[in-house]
């Protein structure tokens, strides 16, 4: 049979980290921290003690239990689709250039005025700027540039 113990137990970061919006928020009563032995199931998923308030007890009826509100501390990263970043550059006033499409083969029937035209940088239509900003979300562009 599993045996519950309670012991005081002093958090290993410092007291003002646990009064920060991140983490886990009790009402404000005081706080007790506690660690449980011989139970594996009584740990905490992100691995910081379980915070219990002093004043809620669980021999009387709860009218109000004590509010806890979990925060997200950090968001999730946008990834970068790889073959839309090389394909597309931002230039020093910040708009979006791209290839032109027609100078990969059938070279020989191209007059030459062509080609140089073809290879040259072409800025991206704005009516584009939304898809392009969505495959590319660090992208430094200045969406105000004409």
């Amino acid at each position: 049979m599993a045996t519950l113990s309670l012991m005081r137990f002093s958090p290993p970061f410092p007291p003002r980290l646990l009064s920060t919006n991140g983490g886990v928020r009790t009402s404000s009563a005081p706080r007790t921290f506690v660690s449980f032995k011989k139970l594996s199931s009584s740990q905490s998923l992100s691995g910081f003690p379980l915070i219990l308030n002093r004043n809620f007890s669980s021999s009387t009826p709860a009218q109000n239990p004590p509010s806890m509100v979990v925060v997200a501390a950090k968001g999730y990263k946008m990834k970068t689709h790889k073959a839309s970043a090389k394909r597309f550059r931002v230039t020093g006033t910040g708009k979006i250039v791209r290839r032109r499409a027609g100078k990969q083969h059938l070279l020989a029937k191209k007059n030459n005025k062509r080609k140089l035209r073809l290879s040259k940088m072409h800025a991206v239509n704005r009516s584009d700027y939304d898809n392009v900003i969505g495959a590319l979300p660090y992208l430094k562009v200045n969406r105000n540039s004409q």
